[in-house]
């Protein structure tokens, strides 16, 4: 699944993360990347204005890509544009609290997280290691990773 995020909507939710500060954008990005290290979910992140405008190469990589809206084109059309253009837009979370952007991703039936909602995921920390030896594989799961590391050959 991947993410599609209304980042400047997303930045007015988060605690310790300010609109006005010059470098919310790019610590907005280091809590997604904090995120995408325990998920591993592909992000997009569009936010309004930027310079320069497009694709980001100082904040883009490692599964996230950071966009900015040339002036005159708010993020919310370039999320819509996406929305509309996506070959399976069931296979997209939106996340924006813009009525309209979130009005177009459910008729094309994209998942839809409110921001203030997708503060909480954000927030959540990531399960520790004894939480994760706790997780238990199926005999189906063995199976098939004992097939794919040659093991069930012996």
């Amino acid at each position: 699944m991947l993410l599609l995020i209304d980042g400047h909507n997303l930045i007015a939710k988060l605690p310790g993360i300010s609109l006005d500060d010059p470098h919310d954008e790019a610590r907005l990005v280091e809590r997604l990347r904090r995120y995408r290290a325990h998920t591993g979910k592909r992000i997009v992140v569009v936010f309004d204005c930027g310079v320069p405008a497009g694709w980001s190469a100082d904040l883009s990589g490692g599964g996230i890509t950071v966009i900015f809206a040339a002036p005159g084109k708010p993020a919310d059309r370039i999320i819509i544009e996406r929305i509309r253009r996506s070959r399976n837009p069931r296979d997209l979370a939106v996340i924006s609290s813009d009525r309209e952007v979130m009005a177009v991703a459910e008729e094309y039936g994209a998942r839809v997280i409110p921001a203030d909602s997708f503060v909480a995921t954000l927030s959540t920390p990531p399960p520790t290691i004894e939480e994760r030896a706790e997780l238990k594989l199926s005999p189906i799961e063995v199976e098939e990773w004992l097939h794919i590391f040659g093991a069930d050959e012996e």
